[in-house]
């Protein structure tokens, strides 16, 4: 039987949700952004993305965030959602959705505060898994990917390599990873992490749940 091509460790994606923590530094974040066709933006992202020398095509929120100003400048552009039951990205990724936008890099999502880090990283399963989107998640230092089914990831030989188990109970095997996990569940998030990959690719197997997967960039010439 065939094995599933890699997953290639930042894809090609057109749409870019951007959320309000701290802004990616790393090149492959800030060319996603460049690339991006349509840039949705998390309120309180706003004048960062304009700092950036970007504009956003819809700014989602409860509106808090943004001042005046920018209300009035980017009127057309404003989608006010009021329910507090949901963060600003949970709002930026229901209103891709409903848009027909299904394949969404995810930047600025982490930093500035460990609690907003944990939530969004958390809800990346829910994302892929309930919504049915195809999402990645770039920061400063790496790439969050979701696998609801046993995958192959795209690599190079030292890349740091951290996997989080999101059903305690699921059996999950790798191969291709320094320190190889045999038919084990993952229960708690550490059990998973600091791992290192062998070489151009590695494969992460199991029959149930969903599996997030940290990988490092490249070192920046």
């Amino acid at each position: 039987m065939s094995r599933p091509k890699p997953l290639s460790l930042v894809q090609p994606f057109r749409t870019v949700a951007l959320a309000h923590g701290e802004f990616p530094a790393h090149s492959m974040a800030l060319q996603s952004l460049r690339n991006a066709a349509v840039v949705v933006c998390c309120d309180g992202a706003v004048e960062s993305l304009l700092q950036f020398g970007r504009k956003p095509d819809y700014i989602v929120g409860d509106l808090d965030s943004i001042s005046p100003e920018l209300k009035e400048r980017f009127a057309d552009r404003l989608r006010h959602v009021e329910e507090q039951e949901s963060n600003d990205l949970t709002k930026s990724m229901i209103f891709c959705r409903s848009k027909g936008y299904r394949s969404v890099t995810i930047l600025g999502a982490t930093g500035k505060r460990e609690d907003h880090t944990l939530g969004n990283i958390s809800l990346l399963a829910d994302y892929a898994k309930e919504m049915g989107m195809e999402v990645q998640m770039l920061t400063s230092y790496g790439v969050f990917s979701v696998a609801s089914g046993s995958a192959a990831f795209e690599s190079f030989a030292g890349q740091q390599v951290s996997i989080f188990g999101l059903s305690p109970q699921a059996a999950i095997t790798t191969e291709g990873l320094k320190y190889p996990i045999a038919n084990r569940p993952l229960p708690s998030w550490w059990m998973g992490t600091l791992n290192e990959s062998l070489g151009d690719s590695f494969s992460v197997l199991f029959s149930e749940g969903s599996v997030l997967v940290f990988r490092e960039y490249p070192k920046q010439a």
